[in-house]
């Protein structure tokens, strides 16, 4: 069965309501080219009430963390036991992945009392998780390379994916020596992302992923609407073209990555 499309980071709960209910969008994808979503956490209790939502898609799959807001920071020892029991509590198989969590210093840095020591602290907190529970771990970094390749370089066990990859080729090639995948989401297809472009051609075939992060980051040409799994088609056609092989070569390579690092296969 040739692999088909896979949007390895999407959050379907915060999807707006357009001319079809999610679940009927979802419905859509996998009826065509589709083979799965990984839908992302962000709040320490958000896994039970997604898995309840989009538990009768069978070709999506789960991840729990904390995304670096001020109130998680401030919370963070308390919504870490939360996300822990969720983690547990989940059922087998469709939990794949810690996360998403990391920096970001873009709004933490611009903040008035913003705590960089507490957000860097909740990354560890949810590293260490990681590879408590021996799942890979979804990472956001933004504005913040060298910082966040200093903690992921101390958590050597912990494999993972610098999601919605923002940066150039010097930091593709020292996430990378840590061992982590670079997952490219809409921004690839954007007039002033050469830098991204130069990066998405510079790294290894093997260790490439792409993402929609739906509903943000709507690649050209829908840029300035909601995304949707579904537009992630655009980013791999360009990425198909950018690498030199057919859309099916890369839909293959990309199935065989998903499965390498998050331990799943899609249907």
């Amino acid at each position: 069965m040739q692999a088909g499309f896979i949007d390895t980071h999407a959050h379907l709960s915060m999807l707006p309501p357009g001319a079809l209910p999610v679940d009927a969008v979802i419905s859509r994808l996998f009826q065509g080219d589709f083979s799965g979503i990984i839908d992302i956490g962000t709040e320490a209790e958000d896994l039970s009430r997604r898995l309840k939502a989009f538990t009768p898609f069978d070709r999506i799959r789960f991840s729990a963390g904390i995304w670096p807001s001020k109130e998680s920071i401030t919370e963070r020892e308390r919504l870490m036991r939360c996300l822990e029991q969720q983690i547990t509590a989940a059922p087998q198989g469709r939990l794949i992945a810690l996360g998403e969590c990391g920096l970001d210093r873009h709004h933490n840095r611009q903040e008035t009392g913003s705590d960089l020591k507490g957000e860097q602290e909740l990354l560890e907190l949810q590293l260490a998780l990681a590879q408590k529970h021996k799942l890979p771990i979804v990472i956001h970094s933004r504005e913040s390379a060298a910082e966040t390749w200093e903690i992921l370089s101390h958590y050597p066990a912990v494999q993972g994916v610098i999601h919605c990859f923002s940066y150039g080729i010097p930091e593709a090639r020292s996430f990378l020596q840590l061992g982590y995948y670079l997952s490219f989401a809409g921004t690839l297809t954007y007039k002033n992302a050469q830098a991204l472009r130069d990066a998405l051609q510079f790294i290894p075939l093997d260790r490439l992923l792409l993402e929609t992060d739906a509903p943000y980051l709507a690649p050209q040409p829908f840029r300035g609407k909601p995304s949707e799994p579904g537009m992630v088609a655009e980013t791999y056609r360009l990425a198909a073209v950018l690498r030199g092989i057919s859309l099916e070569a890369l839909q293959t390579a990309l199935a065989q990555n998903v499965s390498a690092l998050f331990k799943t296969q899609f249907a």
